[in-house]
């Protein structure tokens, strides 16, 4: 497989927000979203086996990783990545686009799975099928840029009934551009049962900050 970068951090996304994590950055995006934070990922990287990219990640120490990318569902050894990690032992994240079938990964996995929003320039590409594979363990992101785009979240949120699917929906701000208080007091005013997502390694580090 080809990696862009492999390091511990703490876990800024998800609810697994604030514990350590080896992140496992996997090369190659087949979407371009406009808000896109990890563009170095589009290219470039280091050729690995999947045994390689397991002992750095045992070096890095602790129990928690997620594959990430890009995209990581474009590259075929992430399903032994996920199989041989689990037998490790470890509690395994895959944070896809949603535009990738995630059937395929094994059960235990948590998927994050975003669903994007027309301020990418990406909206319409979710996999129906991966409604149908969700489990209530995984969790569903919106990244939210301005109103149209929540309102967006709300009305996907509703038509697919992602409460029935999924415990946890999260809405994150785009960083910088839409003041994270003000999709606060959306989701207040309007009774959402939903999970601000503040991206808090943004606020630990230097926002464009590579490696952590």
């Amino acid at each position: 497989m080809v990696v862009t970068e492999i390091f511990k951090s703490i876990q800024g996304e998800s609810t697994f927000t604030g514990l350590p994590c080896v992140f496992v950055r996997l090369t190659g995006c087949n979407l371009r979203c406009h808000w896109c934070d990890t563009a170095y990922a589009f290219q470039g990287g280091q050729k690995m086996s999947v045994e390689e990219v397991i002992e750095r990640v045992r070096q890095l120490g602790g129990k928690l990783v997620e594959l990430t990318g890009g995209e990581p569902l474009l590259q075929e050894d992430v399903y032994p990545l996920t199989e041989r990690l689990l037998a490790e032992g470890f509690r395994v994240l895959v944070e896809t686009s949603g535009e990738r079938p995630i059937g395929r990964l094994p059960r235990a996995v948590v998927k994050v799975v975003d669903v994007k929003c027309p301020a990418s320039g990406e909206a319409g590409k979710f996999c129906p099928a991966n409604l149908e594979a969700l489990e209530r363990k995984d969790q569903i992101k919106f990244v939210i840029r301005d109103e149209a785009d929540y309102r967006y979240a709300c009305n996907f949120v509703a038509k697919h009934d992602l409460h029935r699917r999924v415990d946890e929906i999260i809405l994150s701000p785009v960083f910088g551009p839409l003041p994270f208080r003000q999709l606060a007091e959306w989701i207040l005013r309007d009774g959402l049962d939903v999970r601000l997502g503040l991206q808090i390694h943004k606020f630990i580090w230097e926002p464009d900050a590579r490696g952590v």
